[in-house]
């Protein structure tokens, strides 16, 4: 049975990520139409929650929506009854009782996309909770991985940097080894979970070994934000250690790709020439990602006719 909600990777299951990845190449050639519109959820309204700041994750959503046709209900926390005292729970009532559809929620504490169905009837997708998930980050990756290999499965994925605090990481990881990927875990003791015993992964200290024959190399950003305490000697050793310096990149596989979610600490974890490389994708990340967020919103709204319509609404 499909899921109602898109809260983690385990609400899709294998059978979920490939039929969003389908779904994502019809809505890659609705993109390329002149008009990339279809009134796929017309008539359909999407809340957009976040209590923490996006740049790619929520225009990337919003555009996802326009271009299927949905009505949008935006929320800033900045403007809102939340300075006045108002609770998560009386915010997610308020906005429902509106009459929504779905709610896209980002927040800093773990575990509030499972909490939402108790408060409302509508279809919970996350966008990031704490440092915990972010499954929608890990669909776009699949794609595109998918995009640039044809398949995911017996690749060789290496994820270099800061594990212990990246949602980034914890979906991926979910996502890559079900679709069948072999996964590389590279950073700092410090910059691990403490428990990882586990997870479905590799664990070294050795970027230069790892990286030798690596399909992917998926950058993480180095999460000061999160960070409570100095997890490594400094960010000049850290950048020594396990950033993907230019020299490491020009001596990369001819077929390997640099992905890195955004944003980038440039001359941290990636040297600021790096993203510009013929085999850095991270752009494509970026236009996969308002693809992907369609897919997304049309396998949870969506009913299957609406598809068949150009962007001018015709047959």
């Amino acid at each position: 049975m499909k899921s109602k909600h898109i809260r983690g990777v385990d609400d899709l299951g294998k059978a979920g990520i490939q039929e969003i990845l389908s779904l994502s190449d019809h809505f890659f050639e609705v993109s390329t139409r002149r008009i990339p519109k279809v009134p796929a959820l017309r008539g359909r309204t999407i809340a957009w929650l976040f209590y923490e700041n996006s740049t790619r994750t929520r225009l990337s959503f919003e555009t996802a929506a326009k271009r299927l046709s949905a009505d949008s209900m935006n929320f800033s926390v900045s403007s809102s009854s939340v300075k006045k005292g108002e609770s998560l729970r009386d915010t997610v009532e308020t906005v429902s009782a509106m009459g929504v559809d779905a709610i896209v929620v980002r927040h800093s504490s773990t575990g509030v996309p499972w909490l939402l169905p108790k408060w409302t009837d509508a279809s919970i997708i996350n966008a990031g909770d704490g440092a915990h998930e972010h499954p929608t980050q890990s669909l776009l990756d699949c794609y595109t991985i998918q995009k640039q290999f044809g398949d995911i499965e017996g690749k060789k994925i290496v994820i270099v940097g800061d594990i212990k605090h990246s949602r980034v990481a914890r979906s991926n990881i979910l996502a890559f080894k079900t679709m069948g990927a072999e996964i590389v875990l590279v950073a700092p003791r410090t910059l691990l979970p403490v428990d990882t015993s586990t997870w479905p992964v590799e664990i070294s200290e050795d970027l230069d070994e790892s990286i030798a024959d690596a399909d992917v190399i998926y950058m993480l950003r180095m999460q000061l934000e999160r960070q409570k305490e100095a997890f490594v000697p400094s960010l000049r050793e850290y950048t020594n250690d396990f950033g993907l310096t230019l020299e490491r990149a020009q001596k990369l596989p001819k077929h390997t790709i640099i992905m890195h979610p955004g944003p980038m600490n440039r001359g941290v974890e990636i040297a600021s020439d790096v993203p510009e490389l013929d085999n850095a994708v991270v752009t494509n990340q970026v236009s996969n990602g308002v693809i992907v967020r369609m897919a997304v919103l049309y396998f949870l709204l969506g009913s299957g006719a609406e598809l068949s319509e150009d962007g001018n609404g015709n047959e």
